[in-house]
């Protein structure tokens, strides 16, 4: 329980108070949120009652890498680089960057290391909600990155402004559309979504993807003409076929997609870290200096796997994760030590990417238990949003894992403060 100390490193190894009531959070969320609907079973490891505690110079950091990440992806080099291997629906530009990125980092003694870049990241206002629920034990001056109604304003406002780019208008009704969509884990975060959305003015539902039909009056449900979609689902170049309809209102220009096929293609395939953490190609292609030195320092080694290099890459596979290039959600995801010989002959049927392993940091909490931690920076082209951690056991991150789940990141207090 030892929290006197200033350090973050210490802070993590030895300060075990729980910052966050997990059960008079749930009670307030009900209270101010009556659509809000956890499961107990299925939620009971949403939140973590346990805070991250990062310096500040890091998260500032992982702020200039969301900024760089969004400035290389509009550079023309970049770009006819990465959709060389994205489906066909990539080359279509809505004319907007693609709303919200969330930026997964581990935090290593040598700095914070980008694992990983998400389109359509889950978690923001659940994460929101969690800000103003800290009540902290530990030293005052560690504190949140902003509070759950700036860090709520600034999200609606990036997806709204990446609709108006793409339609010349501020959205008037918006679909929250997912396969299924009150099955999902992440449903609640839905319905805080749609309130969000209203409280600014926007008519919002939410769908699955078969109450959609495109026809001569453009994309509509049950109810109405729908002029914006804020797409979860993970059919990210919406291939199957009870997807057509959006496909079609898409291309069309009929609707604002956010975020859309392209976004997913420039940011969010992982064969994309080889091209942004090397320095030569982004040199070659135009970007600045610093963007290319900073991107090359944070992003571990990667490379796709290939026939060509299996072997070599199979004698050296405990120090690489590996991971499918489309995936998400850490699905198909391996680390190399963890790898059987069956395991890896699947994975010749699909395309991977090899990324040098970047173990995450460590969080010892209560009873010295000993949990992994990752930090999501979630950013617009605004700036940085919000940031979250996510504390868990086992090979990736889930939200089975007592203690764990989303958790909130403390930060020290900036200098002129």
């Amino acid at each position: 329980m030892d929290c006197a100390t200033l350090e973050s490193a210490p802070l993590n190894q030895r300060c075990a108070c729980e910052v966050v009531d997990i059960l008079r959070l749930h009670e307030s969320i009900r209270g101010a949120f009556p659509e809000f609907t956890t499961d107990p079973a299925v939620h009971a490891h949403l939140f973590s009652p346990y805070a991250l505690f990062v310096d500040r110079p890091a998260l500032e950091a992982m702020g200039r890498v969301a900024a760089a990440v969004f400035d290389v992806a509009g550079n023309p080099g970049y770009s006819q680089r990465v959709l060389q291997w994205a489906p066909d629906i990539a080359t279509h530009d809505p004319g907007s960057a693609g709303g919200v990125l969330g930026l997964d980092f581990h935090l290593t003694v040598d700095g914070p290391r980008l694992i990983e870049v998400n389109t359509n990241p889950g978690g923001l206002l659940l994460n929101a909600l969690l800000l103003d629920a800290v009540r902290s034990c530990a030293p005052p001056a560690w504190a949140t990155w902003t509070n759950a109604a700036q860090a709520r304003d600034a999200a609606v406002t990036a997806w709204m402004e990446d609709a108006r780019q793409q339609s010349g208008r501020t959205p008037s009704r918006l679909a929250i559309v997912d396969s299924t969509p009150r099955a999902q884990f992440l449903y609640p975060e839905f319905e805080l979504y749609a309130n969000a959305f209203r409280d600014h003015g926007v008519d919002c539902v939410i769908s699955a993807p078969e109450d959609l039909s495109f026809g001569s009056d453009g994309l509509e449900d049950a109810h109405g003409r729908i002029d914006t979609v804020y797409n979860r689902l993970t059919d990210f170049a919406l291939e199957d076929a009870s997807h057509a309809d959006i496909r079609e209102a898409y291309l069309a220009g009929d609707v604002a997609l956010m975020p859309h096929p392209r976004a997913h293609a420039l940011f969010a395939d992982k064969r994309n870290l080889a091209v942004l953490g090397d320095p030569a190609l982004l040199g070659g292609f135009g970007v600045d200096a610093g963007s290319t030195a900073l991107l090359g320092q944070v992003i571990p080694p990667t490379v796709e796997l290939v026939p060509a290099n299996r072997d070599a890459l199979w004698a050296v596979r405990n120090g690489y994760f590996f991971k499918p290039a489309a995936g998400f959600g850490s699905r198909g995801s391996y680390r190399g030590d963890k790898l059987t010989r069956r395991t890896w002959a699947s994975m010749a049927s699909a395309t991977y990417i090899a990324q040098a392993f970047a173990p995450p940091s460590m969080r010892i909490v209560h009873g010295g238990q000993s949990l992994k931690a990752d930090v999501r920076c979630f950013a617009s082209e605004a700036g940085v949003l919000l940031f979250a951690a996510r504390l868990y056991q086992g090979q990736t991150t889930n939200m089975r894992t007592p203690g764990g789940g989303f958790a909130a990141v403390l930060t020290s207090s900036r200098i002129e403060e």
